[in-house]
């Protein structure tokens, strides 16, 4: 209620009270004065959500529909000046400016839509990042998971930094594409949950693609460990993918 176009909103509806009260305005401005308060709310709203910087997906749904109830509003509201106009008790230059309020809408729902995809594409991202995580955890629990969840090749048992860019390198060579790499080294994701992925990097393939299948050839050729996991755990959510180096090993405390 302290948003500056509410406020106003609010002020122009005392204000058409009250030429109402005096004859000076027909009944029906009253009614329009109330819908663009209405309106000014959902805008409050919706300026807050698109430039926030930790919307959840579950706000951006109702960001997103909050913008579609602005467009909604401003549609009938051109409507009914337009067929004001038709009646000739307003101007043509007075319903101009519902077109570009209208117009206006359109653009915000298009911009909320977007913020709203990008941040399901973003949760969706973490959600599988963290189910890969997870699984790599799980691998020295899990012994019957060897074969046919993942496949694990230990090679010389180390990689270097030199070894990671050949391997990026011979990737973008033989497929015309950069290599799409999910997690380089230590992350966030890798600390929070306790491991140590320095050194390590997932890659974002199947290792029933042919990509996939080419990467473990070559990272066998050149004696690179690899663990390459193939399917879902029942009850993870994770992705298919690549892990080029040793298992990630639990970080130590530092005291």
């Amino acid at each position: 209620m302290e948003d500056p176009g509410v406020v106003r909103a609010l002020q122009d509806v005392e204000r058409v009270k009250s030429l109402i009260n005096q004859g000076a305005l027909p009944l029906m401005r009253l009614r329009r004065a109330q819908e663009d308060l209405e309106i000014a709310k959902d805008m409050s709203i919706l300026r807050r959500s698109i430039y926030s910087q930790d919307l959840l997906p579950e706000q951006a749904e109702q960001m997103v529909a909050v913008a579609q109830r602005v467009v909604l509003r401003r549609q009938r509201s051109l409507i009914e000046m337009q067929q004001l106009v038709s009646s000739g008790v307003i101007s043509r230059a007075e319903a101009e400016s519902s077109g570009a309020d209208f117009e206006r809408s359109r653009t915000e729902l298009h911009l909320a839509e977007t913020r709203a995809h990008l941040i399901q594409q973003m949760a969706e991202t973490l959600r599988i990042e963290k189910g890969i995580a997870n699984l790599e955890m799980q691998v020295d629990s899990h012994p019957e998971w060897n074969g046919a969840v993942y496949t694990r090749y230990d090679g010389k048992g180390s990689v270097t930094p030199a070894e990671i860019e050949k391997v990026t390198v011979a990737f973008s060579t033989r497929f015309a594409k950069a290599m799409p790499i999910s997690a380089n080294g230590e992350t966030a994701l890798h600390k929070s949950l306790g491991f140590d992925h320095r050194g390590r990097v997932d890659v974002a393939v199947s290792p029933d693609q042919p990509e996939g299948a080419w990467l473990m050839r070559f990272l066998e050729s050149n004696r690179i460990p690899y663990f390459a996991f193939r399917m879902a755990v029942p009850g993870k959510a994770t992705g298919a993918h690549i892990h080029i180096g040793p298992q990630s090993a639990k970080l130590t405390a530092k005291f």
